[in-house]
């Protein structure tokens, strides 16, 4: 099973780094020199790590065969990801895989459902549930024990306290 590990953002510098948000409790392993880290884009399925150095929450990554800026610039969006094996258990019964969440149903402490969940956003100091549907715009929800107190991955939902407001938001 291919797990995502990160996704490439803008060139950095001249020489080829490109920034890294990071998606994995590992990245200085994940990132080490040689890793070969499966990609998204079919023209370029595979990337390999020439170097990689922690950069403001992120990491800044050099690919073998990216010489410059122009060449980093393409790889802009491109998801890493490596292969976690057939079964992808985590040590922390509270830290879940992005594809184990999306798609979850969510709902609020009183049963109420507010939508799916859509996307994982990872931002250097948090991360965030995107959640969207049920006549809702999309709602970005802080992935905090104080407000997602439950997720149910057997029964196909997280649940949702949301602060007075953040929900409300969001209604068209």
């Amino acid at each position: 099973m291919q797990v995502v590990i990160g996704r490439i953002g803008k060139a950095h510098g001249i020489r080829g780094e490109v920034t890294v948000e990071v998606r994995t409790d590992d990245p200085e392993g994940r990132f080490a020199a040689e890793a070969v880290l499966t990609t998204d884009r079919p023209e370029r399925p595979t990337l390999v790590i020439e170097r990689s150095r922690p950069h403001h929450g992120r990491m800044l990554v050099l690919f073998e065969g990216i010489p410059d800026r122009n060449t980093a610039e393409l790889l802009r969006g491109t998801l890493l990801s490596v292969d976690a094996g057939d079964d992808p258990t985590l040590e922390d019964p509270d830290e879940y895989y992005d594809h184990q969440l999306v798609g979850l149903a969510a709902v609020t402490v009183d049963g109420v459902l507010l939508g799916e969940v859509s996307d994982v956003v990872h931002l250097p100091a948090s991360v965030l549930l995107a959640i969207s549907g049920n006549g809702k715009r999309e709602v970005l929800v802080p992935f905090v024990a104080s407000i997602v107190p439950e997720v149910d991955l057997a029964g196909g939902r997280v649940v949702v306290d949301p602060p007075p407001g953040l929900i409300e938001l969001s209604t068209d």
